[in-house]
């Protein structure tokens, strides 16, 4: 069969990469055209349509600034799927994108599948009308998503398991050793407390400063800042004490190697999660309560960070906009720090997090229901 697949980021790259591979082994005539990245690329052994990077313009203002490359890029990935009258589209997150691109699918007769829902249950919970009117099957990766869908909406999704467990439990198998990474970025044998403070400068401006303040008040600790991609170390000298380490390209084996972290909100709570590590939310954004009032309104959820979400419960303190302040951070780091009483019912958080995930591959898991539904059609 021919798939055609759209994903618009590097995440997404690396989930969409692995969900070509497992097509390939329930589906010996796969063919694959795809939006998307290198990794992908490897898989499908073909040049994406449009590459991701010319792609990736993330929030209002920045989709704005570049919307004549955003509809040039709509433009060619509908006529890209008009000339390859795929099977089945499959969209990996991106939904700004990729519902119009799943509403053109639809009007050629295209069945279109969701991997990885977008974060609909959390805001923009208009755009599961979209979904519903155009997408045959939804696969989503948090158990949570099930009851949001099935309860609010009436429609029945799969939970398909959770791909960032599998891809910890990879890089585990070949991480280095302790010794290795000290040696390597040059940092002296102390506790580390792994800064990480999100991917955007606008993140890195609002909530860096205030994490490494309450980090350096446990001076028997070494806080290390993880840089984004992308990102010019120098960029960081803006908002942390002269000498304070950064690494690049470490950001896994820095949180592993913790024995706490300070986290911006995002996928890395839930990596940071995964490897044991207790951690402390931060979001400042601009830091005021009407910013915090507004945001109460906006977000469908009781929690804003992953590890909460999946446990349904507070398993890790999350500061967020006006809360989160060095006094208020360190208090709650402090807490978690070994020997204190949160660091146990952090890990025991964790725990009940894992179990709630379960063990089922999302890829190879995805990949045997999108293909039994293609035959079954």
């Amino acid at each position: 069969m021919k798939y055609f697949i759209s994903a618009g980021e590097p995440s997404g790259d690396l989930h969409a990469s692995q969900l070509i591979r497992e097509i390939d082994i329930v589906d010996d005539k796969a063919e694959f055209a795809f939006l998307g990245g290198d990794l992908m690329a490897r898989e499908a052994r073909c040049e994406p349509v449009i590459h991701y990077r010319d792609m990736a313009f993330m929030g209002f203002s920045e989709v704005l600034r570049h919307l004549p490359e955003v509809l040039s890029n709509l433009k060619r990935a509908k006529a890209a799927l008009k000339a390859s009258r795929p099977d089945a589209l499959v969209l990996v997150d991106y939904p700004s994108f990729n519902l119009k691109l799943a509403q053109y699918a639809v009007s050629l007769g295209i069945p279109v599948y969701y991997y990885i829902s977008p974060k609909v249950w959390a805001w923009k919970e208009h755009r599961v009308k979209a979904i519903k009117r155009y997408v045959r099957k939804v696969f989503c990766i948090f158990p949570f998503e099930v009851a949001f869908y099935r309860d609010r909406h009436d429609y029945a999704v799969d939970y398909v398991g959770n791909p960032s467990k599998e891809e910890v439990e990879l890089k585990l198998k070949s991480i280095v050793s302790r010794e290795e990474f000290l040696k390597r970025h040059n940092l002296p044998d102390r506790p580390i407390i792994a800064i990480v403070p999100g991917s955007r400068r606008s993140e890195i401006k609002n909530n860096l400063m205030i994490m490494e303040t309450a980090a350096a008040r446990f001076p028997d600790y070494q806080p290390v800042i993880a840089a984004a991609p992308g990102i010019d170390l120098k960029y960081y000298g803006y908002y942390i004490t002269p000498g304070t380490p950064i690494v690049r390209d470490a950001t896994f084996e820095l949180m592993h190697f913790a024995e706490a972290a300070l986290v911006t909100s995002g996928t890395a709570t839930l990596e940071c999660a995964l490897l044991d590590t207790p951690q402390v939310v931060c979001y400042r954004a601009n830091g005021v309560k009407l910013s915090y009032k507004i945001m109460e309104k906006i977000l469908k959820v009781p929690f804003v960070s992953l590890p909460n979400l999946i446990a349904d419960k507070a398993i890790v303190p999350e500061m967020l906009v006006h809360l989160c302040t060095p006094d208020a951070v360190a208090r709650e780091l402090g807490d978690i720090l070994h020997g204190r009483p949160g660091h146990d019912n952090q890990l025991e958080g964790y725990r009940l997090m894992r179990d709630i995930l379960g063990d089922t591959l999302a890829a190879p898991t995805t990949a045997r229901l999108l293909y039994s539904d293609l035959i079954d059609k």
